[in-house]
């Protein structure tokens, strides 16, 4: 893996043959896209050029974003546009339910955009996505894949209190990178993150996800798969960072299949109870794959 220090003028590595997207032609795909669009919903899918969106949504899955489609923040890897949010729309969780109802799903992923604007950056509204879907249907898995709230325990609390599976927040990067790969953030900020939340709730599942491709080097990320199990978490996805547009950084380099089985295996020698690892793995790919135990 690369050390190389990122520059946005770098020449972009070339794509492998590996890194490959099947285009929808499963009718599930487009009745999924269809609901989506009905309920006025948003998903981190589209958002955020997702490269599975096409595999989800024709098994009938998707990521649903809450709080808008408009960020504070100016990540360097992230697609989601930037700009002023609008109001929170005070119907949203109760069209999640629904569309999380009509897809019957089993396994749901909420997520947002980052809400700097918001006093509790979006907490509130995150329990009461949770909450909603909890009415229609107690059964189901919940996972969050929340902002790092800069690390206030009312926010933490404020989502956790409303009981979701798994409480997801993602480190993106190594610690050397950070300021680069999403300058508002902080290495240190996030990890404080999973560990108030475990903290705050024991039996709380935590899981947390890097990039790959951006220049890190293995003895680096092994440092931030040590960091993440001195805090607790659970479960970690790994996968390439595939640049959105010649605005954002470019790839510094792809890993291979081969090497993500490795770093896969080193994750799980080092105490992750699930790990996901390979090109094309995000966030929510395939997160029902992974069964905490319902408290």
């Amino acid at each position: 893996m690369s050390c190389a220090k990122i520059d946005p003028a770098l020449h972009q590595a070339q794509k492998p043959p590996w890194i490959k997207v099947r285009l929808p032609s499963n009718p599930v795909f487009f009745s999924t896209k269809t609901l989506i669009s009905d309920l006025r919903l948003h998903t981190v899918c589209e958002s955020a050029q997702c490269p599975n969106r096409w595999e989800c949504w024709s098994q009938g899955t998707a990521t649903m974003m809450i709080a808008g489609d408009r960020c504070t923040r100016a990540c360097g890897f992230c697609a989601v546009t930037t700009a002023k949010p609008f109001a929170l729309e005070e119907d949203e969780p109760q069209r999640v339910a629904e569309a999380v109802r009509r897809m019957k799903l089993k396994h749901v992923v909420i997520t947002a955009v980052a809400r700097d604007d918001l006093k509790d950056g979006g907490a509130a509204h995150f329990a009461r996505t949770i909450n909603a879907i909890r009415e229609m249907d107690p059964t189901i898995i919940i996972e969050v894949l929340v902002p790092d709230f800069h690390a206030q325990d009312w926010c933490i609390q404020t989502v956790l209190d409303a009981g979701p599976d798994i409480y997801n927040h993602n480190m993106e990067t190594v610690e050397r990178l950070t300021p680069i790969v999403r300058s508002r953030a902080k290495y240190r900020t996030s990890l404080r993150v999973l560990q108030r939340a475990k903290e705050l709730s024991p039996k709380m599942v935590t899981k947390s996800g890097v990039m790959l491709g951006l220049g890190e080097t293995e003895p680096e990320l092994f440092q931030t798969m040590d960091d993440l199990r001195d805090v607790g978490v659970q479960v970690l996805t790994m996968g390439q960072y595939l640049r959105p547009n010649p605005r954002h950084l470019p790839v510094v380099e792809y890993i291979t299949p081969e090497q993500f089985d490795f770093l896969g295996e080193i994750a799980r020698k080092k105490g992750f109870e699930h790990v996901a690892s390979g090109p094309l793995v995000r966030s929510s790919y395939h997160a029902a794959d992974f069964h905490p135990v319902v408290r």
